[in-house]
This record gives structure tokens, sequence and C-alpha cells, in this order.
């Protein structure tokens, strides 16, 4: 994560933690955020209330976040990184012919990400996103669709054009909206829909490998 560059922009953190204290610090305070965002909603989310789930004076807090907006940013940043990290390890997997379940796999891979970062969820649902990390949203999806057209195309034998392009952001898209759907809330997740998206999924990945393979040929 890197401070933001843009004039009249808020400092997205004002120092990076060196010191394994200050690293653990740090985790702590992202933790609690995440719990009382996941348990209590955005508007719960104060620096004392965070100081006092994590567990360290709330003068701590602000050596690294100058305010509430750059923890939820900090927070932000680290639920969408581990997002592309999940679509660079589903790359490499495929390139190494150890991706025989497309679209199993990628569902289950990203409803995990999804289940197990509630805070995110309820900082998505509620749309409670900087102008900054709303651009690092839609940049990351990009950089998910992108991974995802790098598989297919490998997975097709060639190149597939716009068709692979448009098809993995709908792709994207359309995950990312049922996903969301299934994993709001405090309940249990309805994996039964989870399921259909597989389904729904199948189906247009198995159209979209005969057209894109009909076409190379």
């Amino acid at each position: 994560m890197t401070e933001a560059t843009e004039p009249g922009a808020r400092p997205r953190v004002r120092r990076q933690p060196q010191q394994a204290r200050s690293r653990a610090r740090v985790e702590a305070i992202l933790g609690a955020a995440d719990r009382i965002l996941s348990q209590e909603g955005y508007e719960a989310l104060t620096m004392r209330r965070v100081a006092e789930d994590a567990g360290v004076p709330v003068g701590s807090i602000y050596q690294f976040y100058p305010d509430k907006g750059a923890v939820v940013d900090a927070l932000g940043q680290r639920y969408l990184e581990a997002f592309e990290a999940a679509i660079d390890e589903l790359v490499e997997r495929a390139v190494a012919g150890e991706l025989t379940d497309l679209v199993g796999t990628m569902v289950d891979v990203y409803s995990e990400l999804f289940r197990s970062q509630p805070g995110g969820m309820a900082l998505w649902a509620g749309r409670h996103l900087s102008p900054e990390l709303a651009r690092a949203d839609e940049a990351s999806n990009a950089l998910i669709a992108e991974g995802l057209r790098r598989i297919v195309e490998h997975l097709t034998g060639g190149p597939g054009g716009e068709r692979a392009r448009r098809a993995t952001r709908m792709v994207v898209w359309a995950a990312n909206a049922v996903l969301h759907e299934v994993f709001k809330g405090g309940g249990e997740p309805d994996l039964e829909t989870v399921d259909e998206l597989k389904r729904m999924l199948e189906g247009y990945w198995e159209d979209l490998r005969d057209r894109l393979t009909a076409a190379q040929g």
C-alpha cells in the first residue's frame, strides 16, 4: 500500500511499520477494525472503539493512521490484495495443468475469500469507500478479469480477443454480485446459491469455450 499522491488527498498511512512489534500492532488494529465492521457496522467503527478492541492505546493508532477513513482504506486494500493474489495463483495452476475444474475451483476460492472477510463484506455492502479505494476496487476487478482471460486463453489454446475480454469481465461482475448477496449479513451463507452460481457459470464457460475454439479453427 502506498501513500496517496493526488493533490488534497488524505494520506492513507502515516508510516509503514518496520519493527516486529509495530507490525503486530498494525495487525491488531486492522483485525479489530474487521471485527467491528462485521459485527457492529461502519458507524460503530471509531478510533477509540478500535483501540479498545485491539487492546492498544488510541494514540498508537494515530502513529500509523490519521483517521478512521485511513483505517478503512488500509483494511479495504488488504481485502483487494487477497483477491489479486488468488487470481495469480489460479493462473499459475492453469499454466501448470492443475486447473481441471475452472468454474468450480474459481467459485470455491473466491467464496472462501468472501466468507473469511466479513468486515470487507460490511464495508462493500455499505459502499463506505473513499474515492481512492473505489478506484482500487475497479482496478482489482480489472486485474482479476485479466487473469481469468489468461486462464481461458490457455485452456482454449489461443488468443480470445475482445470476446474473451468481454466475457471474463462479465464473469467477474456476475460472480461479485452473487457472492456479495450470499455472504452479506451475519447469518449462515446460502451455499445452495453458490452451487447455482457454479451451474450458471459452467454453462457460460462451455458456450464460450466452444465459440473461442471455433473461431480459432
